[in-house]
């Protein structure tokens, strides 16, 4: 893949960040032949082809910042941190900058289409200044595709340099679509995005901001069913959490939280029945915890995308053009309780605490990192790149092609150390096929 990012033209504005004090340099900008390499790890020569663009301030820029004319959008689901980006990216560009004019578009891509009549919001340090002490999104968002060519109209009536696409893989393909068109049209507009997911499945990404708070929060619904597996006899406490190709957050949780016993995510596959099975597993585990005088009881993490080869083909699709997942963990629920009704008596409760863990505000750590995502975007918008993500890959904050970006999704490596440290923290079966 070509990762050379690209820029609107030749940077010829001198930065104005105060990096230096009567000729002493105090920091040191970034030359944009620093490179960061793929895999440090590898046995093979790394060359720069196999090599990331690192962020950062550079010491020429493309738009003066007195004229320059910034728009953000949110898009696809509610994640922990939204606010924090939205905030760091208007105070770091007024405050560092000098960029006073920031709007915000609302309701997603659809905030560029007349026809819905969203009217945007003007971004002051003021407007946005305690908004990180809350979940969710103050421009709200959608998911759902709408007409590039509409939204680059209206960029140009707007007169907007700099749009900052904050969301997911679909926002990150919008994103990429908008750039070709404005290339195709020669407009001198820098598109940027800031990756944004709690599935934390984006390309070339190590964490998306909000993951971290999210699997933290999902700790808490593990140790809730816990205390009520254990609170009755041959207690069952089926837990979903999100995760629609990739399992991330429940494998994090479960490092996070050691209670749970089995798991189940969208890149290992499973049977039900069979000596092998989640049924004769889940059903062996309990008489094992019984014969040790143990009281048995069992915690089941799911994935919302996993096991969906249970289900006939499911051909519809939401508003982003996503397949529409069946519901993994009620038909679980029902068929648990059918493969035991005739074996032994238990207690099995259901918990789906997914719309509480997406809607919380960021956690300290996460807060931290919207804040170097957001610095790092805008460093990038003002220099001119565009068509790119700011990334984070091997420690460092990186430029990564959209292109590269929507090119697949991030999963857990079956063969590799998280899989197998979530196999050793649950004691689960390698292969329950």
């Amino acid at each position: 893949m070509d990762f050379k990012i690209t820029s609107l033209g030749k940077c010829t504005i001198e930065s104005p960040l105060p990096f230096s004090v009567n000729g002493e340099q105090f920091f040191s900008f970034v030359d944009d032949r620093s490179r960061i390499y793929m895999d440090i790890s590898s046995k093979e020569k790394q060359t720069l082809s196999k090599s990331l663009e690192e962020a950062g301030p550079r010491d020429q820029i493309y738009f003066e910042p007195s004229k320059a004319k910034v728009g953000i959008v949110t898009c696809g689901g509610l994640c922990p941190g939204l606010n924090n980006v939205i905030r760091n990216i208007v105070m770091f560009l007024n405050y560092n900058y000098g960029v006073t004019q920031i709007i915000g578009f609302r309701y997603g891509y659809q905030g560029f289409i007349p026809e819905y009549g969203h009217a945007t919001i003007n971004l002051t340090p003021e407007t946005v200044k305690g908004i990180h002490y809350e979940g969710g999104t103050i421009l709200s968002s959608s998911r759902g595709e709408q007409n590039i060519e509409a939204i680059v109209e209206c960029l140009i009536r707007q007169n907007i340099n700099i749009l900052f696409c904050i969301g997911g893989d679909g926002t990150l393909k919008g994103a990429h679509r908008i750039a070709q068109e404005l290339k195709k049209r020669k407009l001198k507009i820098s598109i940027i995005g800031i990756p944004k997911t709690i599935d934390n499945d984006i390309l070339y990404c190590t964490k998306t901001f909000g993951f971290e708070s999210a699997f933290s929060k999902a700790v808490e619904s593990i140790q809730s069913a816990h205390v009520e597996a254990y609170g009755a006899p041959n207690g069952i406490v089926l837990v979903k959490l999100m995760g629609r190709d990739s399992g991330f957050i429940a494998a994090n949780t479960v490092l996070a939280c050691p209670d749970v016993n089995f798991i189940l995510i969208p890149e290992i596959r499973f049977s039900l029945e069979g000596e092998q099975g989640l049924f004769k597993s889940l059903e062996n585990y309990l008489h094992h915890k019984k014969s040790k005088n143990k009281h048995p009881h069992a915690v089941v993490v799911v994935a919302e995308g996993a096991g969906q080869y249970f289900f006939q083909e499911n051909r519809e699709t939401d508003a982003s053009g996503n397949q529409k997942y069946r519901d993994i963990g009620l038909f679980l629920k029902k068929e648990i309780s059918e493969y035991f009704k005739n074996r032994m008596p238990i207690s099995l409760k259901y918990i789906e605490p997914s719309y509480i863990i997406r809607s919380v505000p960021a956690n300290a750590h996460d807060a931290i990192f919207c804040h170097q995502l957001a610095e790092s975007a805008v460093h990038a918008g003002m220099a001119g790149k565009t068509d790119m993500m700011v990334g984070y890959w091997n420690s460092k904050f990186t430029h990564v092609p959209l292109e590269v970006v929507i090119s697949g999704r991030k999963k857990i490596d079956p063969k590799g150390s998280l899989w197998r440290r979530v196999l050793n923290a649950t004691g689960q079966p390698m292969n329950m096929q």
